[in-house]
C-alpha cells in the first residue's frame, strides 16, 4: 500500500474520532495511529471534558489505546489538529517518525519541535477539520481556552 493511501486511512480514522467527541459533548479533536500496512492500531479522541482529565487529548488517548508496543518507530500518527507540547512530547518520546496534521489554522501546536526531532510532518489543511474547530471555538470559546491552557 502506498504512503498516500496509508495517510488517508489514518486521517479518516482521526476525523471519525473528532466527530465522535463532538457528539459526546467534548472537544472535536481526534487521532489515530496506523502501521505500515495501513492497519489502524490505535484511535482516540479528546476526552478532557467527558472524563475530567486534562491529559486526555486526542493524541494521548490514541497512544494509550495502542497499548504496549515496540514498533512505535514504524507507525504514522494522524491528528485532526496540530499537536500541543504534551502530545508532541509523547510522539517524540516514542519515536513516532511521521505525523499527519489535518489543520493548524485554529491552533499552532509544536510542529517546530516535531521537525527538530526529525519527525516528518505532513500538513493536509483539511477543510472539514478547520470548519469543525472554528464552529466549536465560536460556540464554546471558554472550553477551548481551558483546553489549550489560556
Amino acid at each position: 500500500m502506498d504512503q498516500r493511501r496509508i495517510d488517508q486511512i489514518a486521517l479518516e480514522a482521526a476525523v471519525e474520532q473528532a466527530e465522535k467527541s463532538m457528539l459526546e459533548g467534548g472537544i472535536p479533536i481526534g487521532s489515530a495511529l496506523v502501521d505500515r500496512d495501513g492497519k489502524v492500531v490505535g484511535r482516540g479522541h479528546n476526552l478532557r471534558v467527558q472524563k475530567g482529565d486534562p491529559t486526555a487529548h486526542g493524541e494521548m488517548t490514541a497512544i494509550r489505546n495502542c497499548g504496549r508496543r515496540r514498533d512505535w518507530h514504524t507507525l504514522t500518527l494522524a491528528s485532526t489538529l496540530s499537536p500541543c507540547a504534551m502530545c508532541t512530547g509523547t510522539v517524540v518520546l516514542h519515536r513516532v517518525p511521521r505525523v499527519i496534521i489535518a489543520e493548524n489554522t485554529t491552533f499552532q501546536g509544536r510542529e517546530d519541535w516535531l521537525k527538530a526531532e526529525g519527525v516528518e510532518v505532513v500538513l493536509v489543511n483539511d477543510e472539514r477539520c478547520v470548519r469543525m474547530m472554528r464552529e466549536f471555538i465560536a460556540a464554546k470559546a471558554d472550553l477551548w481556552n481551558e483546553d489549550i491552557g489560556r
